[in-house]
């Protein structure tokens, strides 16, 4: 470890990253809100129904790494991407841009918010007060196949190009024209390579907590587990906010201190050494290229996160400045064994409201490290001795997932429903739909596993594989609320008498 870290301190840093760390409402919020999007730019009626549109998730909540804001007054920021099937020879950005614009008008207007506000590359859409939520949806075409070309003419490695995107920019020079120079991005790719950043860490903690509440690892969704290094992203964001909340214009940007994090980390099971490593480290992973500092997109090796260093110096000063802080910050409280003295220390890293906040809480039972209690609620379906297991010999290599459910009831509209979400009245129907990579022919089977009372009197409790022979229309799955208590549906895809693929358990609450 390259600076000592007492006891104390590696208890005020975990219980630090508990306190940054957004609930898992949050997240469920977020999913809540950009399925609504999509569902509607999706709409029979949409103008963009015929561009098969696919939204998406990018930045920190795709990454796992955002934090709670300051105060009440600041919001969470939710990015989308919007991205439809079109070619750069069909649509311009300006047109592609004004298209979206059309659906997300009558957006606002259908759920009574105010209309969408239009940025340099995406449209807005704020939410009522209260809801601490803000949207911004980025317009984007496909364009994995020429950032492929490119990085390889260039001989640079176009690993994680297949996922890229081209996007809209109203101060590039051709967003009028129709024209194969459009500025790019690729949120997916970006993800892929920071979880291959942690993985190791990742899936032993993933696997940790599906023992201890006796799950399959694959019912344990991404956001629930948080690895090292995503809690240390997000305690130097917030120390970045601190240090620079009288000069925000100069403040080192997400996307490099994400960046350079992942590449210093090590896999480290443990914050405080993984802090102390990726401080010691991030530096390294700057390079100098012809005089020019450059911080290398993983998934675009022509690009430079930095590249605006060179124009505006004071940017490149700032972020050293930074970094010489948050060395000297994290030292301090790491090398610290009496708790008053550690929050006095990390009210200047942190903020004096949060330092107090994680040292008040020093005497609870909060428990250290990441969250203990992911399915509290669930814990009874995973071991509830009706619950069959698979009868089929196992060569699962393929994927099928539950990707939307929707609640139905009489004089509604159909609304989406997240796995493990709160609880549902009873009598409202719910219906499942699941996509595989699993080529056909293959044969479809569901497992409904009920708990409860209720369920146990009606001699419900069900638990066994019920084939679904509608795989042409689809695989979709109906089922009725009928039973309070907690529920779970999973899909399995059978393929020559072997089981190809399992899509893990969907969590269903109802009251």
């Amino acid at each position: 470890m390259v600076f000592r870290v007492t006891a104390a301190a590696a208890d005020f840093l975990e219980r630090l990253a508990q306190e940054l760390d957004v609930p898992a409402s949050r997240y469920e919020e977020a999913e809540r809100r950009y399925h609504s999007v999509g569902d509607w730019l999706d709409r029979e009626e949409s103008s963009l129904k015929e561009h098969s549109p696919n939204v998406y998730v990018q930045g920190s909540f795709r990454l796992g790494t955002p934090i709670r804001p300051v105060n009440d007054a600041e919001h969470y920021d939710i990015d989308l991407v919007c991205e439809l099937s079109l070619g750069k020879h069909e649509v311009s950005q300006e047109d592609l841009k004004a298209m979206l614009g059309v659906e997300m008008q009558l957006y606002a207007k259908r759920y009574g918010m105010a209309a969408p506000s239009e940025g340099r590359r995406c449209w807005t859409l704020d939410y009522a007060e209260g809801a601490q939520f803000h949207l911004d949806a980025l317009p984007a075409i496909p364009d994995g196949d020429g950032r492929r070309v490119i990085l390889e003419s260039l001989h640079l490695s176009a690993e994680w190009a297949k996922s890229a995107i081209a996007i809209t920019d109203t101060e590039c020079e051709t967003f009028r024209a129709q024209t194969s120079q459009w500025p790019h991005s690729n949120p997916r790719g970006f993800t892929e390579w920071f979880r291959s950043r942690m993985k190791i860490a990742f899936n032993e903690q993933r696997q940790r907590i599906a023992f201890q509440v006796q799950a399959n690892v694959e019912d344990v969704p991404a956001y629930r587990v948080k690895t090292p290094l995503q809690q240390v992203v997000q305690i130097l964001k917030r120390h970045r906010d601190v240090r620079f909340s009288d000069n925000a214009e100069v403040k080192p940007i997400s996307v490099i201190i994400t960046t350079l994090a992942a590449r210093a980390y090590g896999n480290q099971a443990d914050l405080p050494e993984a802090l102390a490593t990726i401080l010691e480290n991030m530096h390294l992973h700057i390079q100098q290229r012809n005089g020019v500092y450059w911080v290398e997109n993983p998934t675009d090796p022509a690009e430079n996160f930095a590249d605006r260093w060179a124009t505006h110096p004071e940017r490149k000063d700032a972020f050293f400045q930074w970094l010489r802080f948050a060395h000297e910050d994290f030292k301090n409280i790491a090398g610290n064994d009496d708790p008053q003295l550690i929050m006095e220390s990390a009210s200047a890293a942190v903020g004096d409201s949060l330092a107090r906040k994680v040292r008040a809480g020093a005497g609870t039972s909060k428990p250290r490290g990441p969250t203990q209690s992911i399915f509290q609620r669930a814990v009874s379906v995973f071991t509830a001795p009706h619950r069959q297991a698979p009868p089929w010999g196992t060569r699962a290599k393929g994927k099928v997932s539950i990707a939307k459910t929707r609640v139905f009831q009489n004089g509604f509209r159909p609304i989406v429903l997240l796995h493990d979400s709160a609880p549902l009245t009873k009598g409202v129907s719910l219906e499942f739909a699941a996509t595989t990579d699993v080529p056909k022919p293959y044969s479809v089977f569901w497992q409904i596993v009920n708990t409860g009372d209720e369920a146990k009197f009606r001699n419900d409790l069900r638990g066994d594989f019920n084939p679904d022979l509608m795989v042409q229309g689809g695989i979709v799955r109906k089922e009725d609320a009928v039973y309070s208590g907690t529920h779970s549906v999973e899909c399995f895809i059978v393929k020559d008498g072997n089981l190809a693929a399992r899509s893990g358990a969907f969590i269903v609450n109802v009251k």
